[in-house]
This record gives structure tokens, C-alpha cells and sequence, in this order.
């Protein structure tokens, strides 16, 4: 790959929509599916509902997706977006990790993201936390 910088795509919704959604739907639904998605976790059958669940939590509470790292190249044609590589821990690692320590961190995480949510003025603190839940749960990075 060509020389290229790394760059941060936000999308999503402007400012007031978010928040108005936030104050209307966000912090109870928050509440609804980290609930479901940590049972899904602790069932094992419904791991993959729950880590799904777990990835739109950030979404549902306030509208906006994920945060993408991307590389702009120079290319012949004109600048490019490159989706950045991301080295992940190996499945067996991950899966012991999960059965000695991410089912009940991914909990512990949640309940204190949810709890900084709901204070508000820390929500910034909660929605990192809650950026950070399928690492601690399953050492997936994004």
C-alpha cells in the first residue's frame, strides 16, 4: 500500500437529534439491551445475539454508528479510503478469555458505563465504556 494517514469517520445524525433522542428513547433502551445482550453472553447459545447486541449499544443510545478508522492513499486517480487492517487476538485466546474473566467484566463494564450515562454530565465516560465492552468481553477490537 502506498503512503497514506490514518483518518477517523464519524457519521450519523447531527447534535440536536441525538440528543433529543437520547433524552426521549436512548437512556432507558440503553438500559433494556445491555440487559439482553449480557444474557445472551452468560447463555452461550446466544453469544452471537449478544455480541451483535453489544456492538449497536453506543448506537442505541445515541444514534450514532461506530466510529471507523480509515486510511487516505494517494493514488493515481486521486485520494482513497482504505480500511485499516486490524490484528485480533487468536479465537482460542479469546474464548478462554471469555469463560475465566469477559462474561462478568462485560458486566461490571456495562453497569458502570449505564450508571455514567444516566448522570450525564459523565456521559461522554459512559459511551467510551461502553465503546470498549466486545474487548473486554471477547479481546475484539474494532
Amino acid at each position: 500500500m502506498s503512503t497514506g494517514v490514518p483518518v477517523r469517520v464519524k457519521e450519523g445524525p447531527g447534535l440536536l437529534v441525538r440528543a433529543v433522542w437520547f433524552v426521549v428513547i436512548g437512556w432507558w433502551a440503553t438500559g433494556v439491551i445491555s440487559a439482553i445482550a449480557w444474557a445472551c453472553l452468560a447463555s452461550l447459545i446466544l453469544l452471537p445475539v449478544g455480541i451483535w447486541l453489544i456492538n449497536r449499544i453506543p448506537t442505541v443510545l445515541t444514534l450514532r454508528p461506530r466510529t471507523r478508522d480509515v486510511w487516505v492513499a494517494a493514488g493515481p486517480g486521486g485520494p482513497t479510503l482504505v480500511c485499516a487492517p486490524i490484528r485480533q487476538t487468536s479465537w482460542p485466546v479469546r474464548g478462554l478469555w471469555f469463560i475465566l474473566v469477559g462474561w462478568w467484566a462485560s458486566a461490571l463494564v456495562m453497569a458502570v458505563g449505564y450508571a455514567l450515562v444516566l448522570l450525564v454530565i459523565t456521559l461522554p465516560l459512559g459511551v467510551m465504556l461502553y465503546n470498549r465492552v466486545p474487548f473486554v468481553a471477547s479481546l475484539y477490537r474494532y
